[in-house]
C-alpha cells in the first residue's frame, strides 16, 4: 500500500506503535540507520506486541542505501519546516512517506531534495513545537489511504 521511512528512528515505543500501525494498514516500514535502539527491545516488543510479524519491516544502512534501492518511485517527507498540509496533497498506492527522528526530525538534505514529490506538514496550534512521531505517522498513514478508498481493506 504505502512505504512508511523513519529516519534515524530514537524511541522504541514509537516504533513499536507504528510497527503495528503498519500490520493493520498493509504499509511496508522502512528504518534508517543509525537507530536509537535494538530491534529486539523489551520497550519496541511491547509496542508492537504479536504485531512484528504480521508487519513488513525493512532496515537500510543510510539514506542513501534506501534511496538507490529503487524501492519506491514517489517520495514525500513531512517535517514542521514545510508548508503545505498534507490534506492538500494527493497520495498514490506506493507512495513513501518519510519521517525524521524524535529529537532531529529529518536532515535539511533530505527536507530539500528536489527527488520529492512533496513537503507536507501537519497543522498545528502557533505555540506548538511537532506531534508525536507515531500519532504523525498515524494520521498521515490514514488520510493517504482514505484518499485511495482504503485499498486492500479486508
Amino acid at each position: 500500500m504505502f512505504h512508511i521511512v523513519l529516519v534515524e528512528p530514537q524511541i522504541p515505543p514509537n516504533t513499536g506503535n507504528i510497527i503495528r500501525l503498519c500490520a493493520n494498514t498493509g504499509c511496508q516500514l522502512h528504518l534508517i540507520k543509525p537507530l536509537g535502539f535494538d530491534l529486539g527491545e523489551k520497550q519496541l516488543r511491547r509496542a508492537g506486541m504479536d504485531y512484528a510479524d504480521l508487519a513488513a519491516v525493512t532496515v537500510w544502512e543510510n539514506w542513501q542505501a534506501f534511496i538507490q534501492s529503487e524501492t519506491v518511485t514517489r517520495w514525500v517527507t513531512l517535517s514542521t519546516h514545510h508548508q503545505q498540509h498534507y490534506a492538500d496533497f494527493i497520495f498514490k498506492a506506493g507512495d513513501a512517506l518519510v519521517f525524521g527522528s524524535e529529537g532531529k526530525g529529518l536532515t535539511e538534505e533530505i527536507r530539500e531534495s528536489e527527488d520529492q514529490a512533496a513537503k507536507l506538514t501537519l497543522p498545528m496550534q502557533a505555540n506548538s513545537r511537532s506531534l508525536n512521531l507515531s500519532n504523525t505517522v498515524a494520521i498521515v498513514v490514514y488520510e493517504a489511504w482514505r484518499q485511495c478508498n482504503f485499498l486492500g481493506q479486508a
